[in-house]
């Protein structure tokens, strides 16, 4: 076994050396890019709920966690009923339900109430809901601030 040392053309001896192109990723812009949109999409999230303006009662119980967006329907201070964010009839709103879930009884709708309306409004709407087929209907309430004052 021999081995053949060339000498290099500066006078030296040992291996010539040559750059190849580096085929790595930088992946630093990418996760720059994904970073800013996890913040806008953090920032945006909580402004986009339902648009009626309605003053909730507080209350003290928990919050539920569900993975599946419910159907909300509100009313307002003037006893103005809203599937979503779109004004409707009390008459009107178990036809729109039973087409926007299909036969879907299980289907979670919030009924979310101004506190400056009638406990028996709400009832009405609440009745005419379950009435028409739906299991899981329940009333929206806002969880009172740590440092406020309980009524």
């Amino acid at each position: 076994m021999a081995a053949q040392i060339r000498p290099m053309s500066g006078g030296g001896y040992g291996r010539r050396r040559y750059y190849r192109p580096v085929s790595d990723i930088n992946v630093t812009p990418f996760v720059d890019v994904m970073l800013v949109l996890l913040v806008v999409f953090m920032v945006t999230a909580p402004l986009m709920t339902v648009a009626v303006p309605i003053d909730l009662p507080k209350t003290q119980a928990r919050s539920l966690t569900q993975n599946k967006e419910p159907l909300v329907v509100s009313i307002d201070s003037n006893g103005k009923i809203y599937l979503q964010e779109k004004q409707m009839e009390l008459a009107d709103l178990t036809a729109k339900l039973k087409a926007i879930t299909g036969t879907n009884a299980d289907a979670r709708i919030f009924v979310r109430g101004d506190k400056a309306v009638s406990y028996g409004n709400i009832m009405e709407v609440m009745g005419m809901i379950s009435a028409a087929g739906f299991n899981k209907v329940a009333l929206v309430a806002d969880l009172p601030k740590p440092d406020a004052p309980h009524p």
